[in-house]
């Protein structure tokens, strides 16, 4: 029951994503009201997205198979979702249907540019978390 709930919680709030879009890499409002607005589940789970993040896009990259590829596309939208990182979400679920394994999708560089479009939404939302946990960001989590 309860994954059905949070699978229907990221589900409504990627299908809101358009209005979304605009703001902040990471949206901390919802982070906060993900995590109970608990300072130190909030770091915590920052650290781990910001950890994950890379194994996440390095098999995105060198997925050649569409199970591999679908896989880490799904890791990586599954892991935005979970901090409130909708552009990278977005991006990530727009990954997740490109047929790596198509004939046009090679050709016409479909796989290159979902990489290169999730990798920039990654990159932007890691250095917006770095900031977070430094201390710079928006709404600073405090130490635990």
């Amino acid at each position: 029951m309860a994954a059905k709930s949070a699978h229907s919680c990221v589900a409504r709030f990627l299908g809101d994503a358009q209005s979304r879009l605009a703001g902040d890499p990471v949206d901390l409002a919802y982070l906060a009201r993900f995590t109970l607005a608990n300072p130190a589940l909030e770091r915590e789970v920052l650290q781990l997205f910001a950890e994950h993040i890379p194994r996440y896009l390095r098999a995105l990259r060198e997925a050649r198979t569409r199970k591999a590829w679908s896989e880490a596309a799904h890791s990586i939208k599954g892991s935005a979702a979970a901090v409130g990182a909708w552009r990278l979400a977005r991006f990530a679920e727009m990954a997740e249907r490109v047929d790596v394994e198509a004939d046009v999708a090679v050709l016409e560089g479909h796989r290159e540019d979902a990489v290169a479009a999730v990798v920039t939404a990654a990159e932007e939302a890691c250095r917006f978390v770095a900031r977070v946990l430094a201390g710079g960001g928006a709404r600073p989590i405090p130490q635990a």
